[in-house]
């Protein structure tokens, strides 16, 4: 078995299926599409939706991936439980990566949002196995957040490849922007509509794969 550590170095496109963006049976649709594309992790991101829905969907998901690619549910460490998802991604007003390790146990991949450098270096220091930073630009997601500077990007990329943590920028990223985010030192992004709203699933993330790889 690949370990934990080999598998998220190994990963580049990291795809978030936004039930607000998209409704379940689309989601579903996109995620067979992209697992055959080459995305590398996939994560599932609703808000608001039931725990019993979210865990159906999850249970689908798992059942369709085979352990093929990671699966992992945003914020709910109750749920990524419960439904056997590979792991977890928290925001900075979840529960601690510290004590999501002690729910899900050390196998579990634990992912952490960070917007600044303390918040990149805590969830280091807390064992996090890999994190999202961004809003890297304008982001419908986070529609109040303003994008960072250019620099600070540069600056936790070269952090987090100095402590060997698998960093995803994150935040409004699209086909047109990419190579300004590889200029800054990363190798790894998170997408979500410009992949979910994309006419061609499998030619956008065949697309990303082929950047990213060059």
């Amino acid at each position: 078995m690949v370990s934990k550590k080999k598998l998220l170095q190994g990963c580049r496109l990291y795809l978030i299926l936004d039930a607000s963006v998209c409704n379940y049976d689309r989601l579903f649709g996109i995620l067979k599409s992209a697992v055959l594309s080459g995305v590398d992790i996939v994560q599932l991101r609703d808000k608001v939706g039931s725990a019993k829905d979210i865990g159906w969907f999850c249970q689908k998901a798992l059942s369709l991936l085979k352990g093929r690619i990671p699966f992992i549910v945003n914020d709910r460490v109750d749920i990524a439980l419960l439904s056997g998802a590979c792991g977890v991604h928290l925001g900075q007003d979840d529960i601690s990566p510290v004590a999501a390790r002690r729910i899900l146990g050390p196998r579990a991949i634990i992912g952490v949002s960070c917007q600044n450098m303390a918040h990149l270096r805590r969830a280091y220091r807390e064992g996090a196995d890999y994190v999202g930073f961004g809003s890297v630009f304008q982001t419908l997601t986070k529609p109040g957040r303003e994008p960072m500077p250019p620099g600070l990007l540069v600056k936790s990329a070269f952090y987090a490849d100095q402590k060997k943590l698998p960093l995803f920028a994150i935040g409004g990223i699209t086909r047109d922007n990419l190579a300004e985010v590889k200029s800054r030192g990363v190798r790894r992004v998170a997408v979500c509509r410009d992949i979910l709203l994309a006419e061609d699933i499998r030619r956008t993330v065949g697309g990303f794969c082929a950047a990213l790889k060059a």
